[in-house]
């Protein structure tokens, strides 16, 4: 499922969060947001799910335009995305809590949930089943039965990966999920990424891990200031002068 940016811009009041930005995330690839803080990226994240409107120009998904449509019709056109700030319920497990993101699909309505119908005990088992997978397959499964606030902030980081892989959505935004883990979660976490990619989900990454991104990215999308500075494929933004220049620093720290 492709991914298609035309000509966003994004204004709060007098100020330009995003300037006429165009760009593509292909259909089974790991394309990568980059650029300083305040370059735009949350915003561009946020025009995408459904947070904000773009001022201008349209999103496209799978030949569908979803520009402005509600955070809940994205992620029913089969969009979900991760926050920079973790957000759990305190009260629930960490299994309970990637169940949670699975229930829209369950197809279980308000009533059923409520009389607790043999159909809803089967769904929350067949919830279960697949939420403990992913945990495993995040090499979380340990953790299944504690609660989400009890985790290190990395552990923490990686449940709201979980959480929106529970979605069974086929395009991913991912926002900054390297920050706070430690190297061997973030070696996990780049083995999982490039396993989705295989598998055929479209990703949307931001991060400022550089080596983290040169080492996975089909694609590269710069921004500066809300305007697309450069793209292209990783060897060629890590040798783009003005990248350097802006954002990346001296070509010999990202060789």
């Amino acid at each position: 499922m492709s991914l298609v940016i035309e000509n966003v811009t994004k204004k709060f009041g007098g100020n330009t969060a995003l300037s006429d930005v165009s760009f593509e995330v292909s259909a089974g690839k790991l394309t990568a947001l980059i650029g300083p803080n305040g370059a735009g990226k949350t915003t561009m994240f946020n025009c995408i799910a459904g947070l904000h409107r773009p001022t201008e120009g349209t999103v496209v998904h799978d030949s569908r335009n979803i520009t402005g449509l509600p955070p809940a019709k994205i992620l029913d056109a089969g969009i979900a995305r991760t926050f920079q700030l973790v957000r759990s319920f305190r009260e629930l497990t960490v299994v309970e809590t990637i169940m949670v993101a699975g229930h829209w699909r369950s197809g279980q309505g308000f009533w059923n949930s409520i009389f607790a119908l043999r159909s809803v005990r089967a769904s929350d088992r067949q919830l279960e089943e697949e939420a403990r997978g992913t945990l495993a397959a995040l090499g979380l499964a340990h953790l299944a039965d504690k609660h989400v606030h009890e985790l290190p902030y990395g552990q923490q980081r990686l449940i709201e990966i979980a959480k929106a892989l529970m979605t069974g959505a086929g395009t991913l935004l991912l926002d900054e999920p390297a920050a706070g883990l430690h190297p061997d979660e973030a070696l996990a976490l780049r083995g999982l990424l490039a396993a989705l990619r295989e598998r055929g989900t479209t990703i949307l990454l931001v991060e400022h891990n550089m080596p983290f991104v040169l080492s996975l990215a089909d694609h590269i999308v710069v921004l500066e200031f809300g305007h697309k500075i450069a793209e292209g494929a990783p060897e060629e933004i890590s040798k783009d002068q003005r990248v350097i220049d802006s954002y990346l620093g001296k070509e010999e720290d990202v060789a």
